[in-house]
């Protein structure tokens, strides 16, 4: 089985684009985290997608390692927003 490491971040970003869409509330701290994440977890994808044109190992390296923080500030910014109640229930977002 190949680990598709490029489709699953994008499918990642995809998945939360959508969960911003449809699921978080409209107040001021929802809008900024909520846009902060979308930020971060595009940026994990976008960064993988640049190491993959890496000019040496240490570059490869160094991007990388910026998609693993961006993948970490997205689950901190996932957990403030469970956390202080942001996120919508699924049964909230279908009703």
């Amino acid at each position: 089985m190949k680990f598709d490491l490029e489709s699953r971040l994008i499918q990642f970003s995809v998945d939360i684009i959508k969960v911003a869409d449809h699921s978080m509330n409209n107040s001021y701290s929802s809008n900024h985290l909520c846009k902060q994440l979308i930020r971060s977890s595009t940026t994990a994808a976008l960064n993988y997608g640049k190491a993959q044109s890496a000019e040496s190992h240490k570059d490869f390296l160094h991007k990388m390692k910026i998609a693993l923080k961006e993948l970490k500030e997205s689950m901190m910014n996932l957990k403030i927003q469970k956390g202080a109640s942001l996120i919508k229930n699924k049964t909230e977002v279908e009703n």
